[in-house]
């Protein structure tokens, strides 16, 4: 199954050439699920010529806010409408989360409660699952059409399902607990809080559910459709 990779960001020069860049990461959190990988930088306006082109399409994190007026913005919605319409099968992490509810109906805004960086907990359907985060925007108002598939007190919308449509998560099942330290160090200071990187690097090295939903990433891509 081909997946196309929509990218709408990079990870930061200095730590790019070690840990790589976000399609990178999506190769390695997917890996041995049976799914290839086609990337489209997106953010650089490199889109596909349609929204068949791939088998499924998934949306990566970005610094930008979603709310934001870049050149890319406007068409990756109307894509981001039309493989709704079509069926095509979306998956979005953090940036990708907030632009597919923004494109169906939601908003998206910087949270008054400030940030979230490094291992959160959440409740999927009864299971408690640990993911490493990097996000101040949130989905404060999600579409009609979807569902709240994952939640805790500080993000209410933390994964959302669209039917056999769309799957998508605030957190970032990618992100390593190394890369996590590295933009602490690189992007973290005088942005973030030091209260919450202190905490963040208190649980760096704990093992998280990255695998789980690598898992359900896939079983979505994957699931029979009309």
């Amino acid at each position: 199954m081909l997946i196309g990779i929509l990218q709408t960001g990079q990870s930061p020069d200095v730590l790019r050439g070690d840990m790589g860049d976000y399609p990178d990461m999506f190769h390695t959190l997917l890996a041995d699920q049976g799914l290839t990988f086609r990337t489209y930088h997106v953010e650089a306006m490199e889109f596909p010529e349609g929204v068949h082109d791939c088998d499924g399409w998934l949306i990566t994190g970005s610094r930008h806010g979603a709310y934001e007026d870049h050149p890319f913005i406007a068409p990756l919605e109307a894509f981001i409408r039309e493989a709704f319409a079509e069926r095509v099968p979306l998956v979005g992490i953090c940036f990708g989360h907030q632009i597919i509810a923004q494109a169906l109906g939601g908003r998206v805004e910087r949270h008054a409660a400030g940030w979230a960086v490094g291992p959160q907990d959440y409740e999927f359907g009864g299971e408690k699952l640990t993911l490493n985060a990097w996000h101040r925007d949130q989905v404060v108002q999600r579409p009609g059409c979807a569902e709240v598939a994952g939640t805790n007190e500080f993000c209410e919308n933390a994964a959302l399902v669209y039917g056999d449509r769309a799957f998508t998560v605030q957190a970032h099942p990618e992100f390593t607990g190394g890369f996590v330290r590295g933009l602490m160090q690189t992007r973290g200071k005088g942005l973030v809080p030091d209260p919450l990187m202190e905490a963040a690097e208190a649980r760096l090295d704990e093992a998280n559910s990255a695998s789980v939903i690598a898992r359900q990433i896939a079983e979505f891509f994957k699931q029979p459709r009309v």
